[in-house]
């Protein structure tokens, strides 16, 4: 069985137990996070949209770091414009430990709305008045 779930406007394929680098979250190691899933497969069962509103990605942050540092380097020929430029970005590493439906910590309360009286209607003689 695996998921897609959506974090930091990418997109992650995961299976349980796997350990995935994620955008940097606020989280602290060993902190337990949720992710809304986009798509859930399971041996040729394939489920999205609708059928899949209920159902999260759990995991546990294992660390929290900084990726490889990348140089941007900008350059104009034949104007002596240079800019170099370094850039490490942060990144949360996640290990997955579930996949399914989200629990909830309370039942839901239905609220039931009050339909509104339905207002007098004004005699005949009043309407030819007005």
């Amino acid at each position: 069985m695996y998921a897609i779930f959506e974090n930091g406007s990418k997109q992650y394929r995961v299976s349980v137990g796997d350990v995935v680098k994620v955008e940097k979250l606020g989280a602290q190691v060993g902190a337990t996070v949720t992710f809304p899933v986009v798509m859930c497969a399971d041996e040729g069962n394939i489920q999205v949209g609708k059928e899949v509103e209920g159902v999260v990605v759990s995991g546990e942050v294992v660390a929290q770091g900084k990726d490889k540092k990348i140089i941007v380097f900008k350059y104009k020929a034949k104007k002596n414009e240079r800019k170099k430029q370094g850039h490490r970005q942060p990144y949360t590493c996640v290990k997955i430990t579930s996949i399914g439906a989200a629990e909830s910590k309370a039942p839901a309360k239905k609220t039931t709305r009050k339909k509104a009286a339905p207002k007098a209607e004004q005699p005949a003689e009043d309407k030819a008045a007005e």
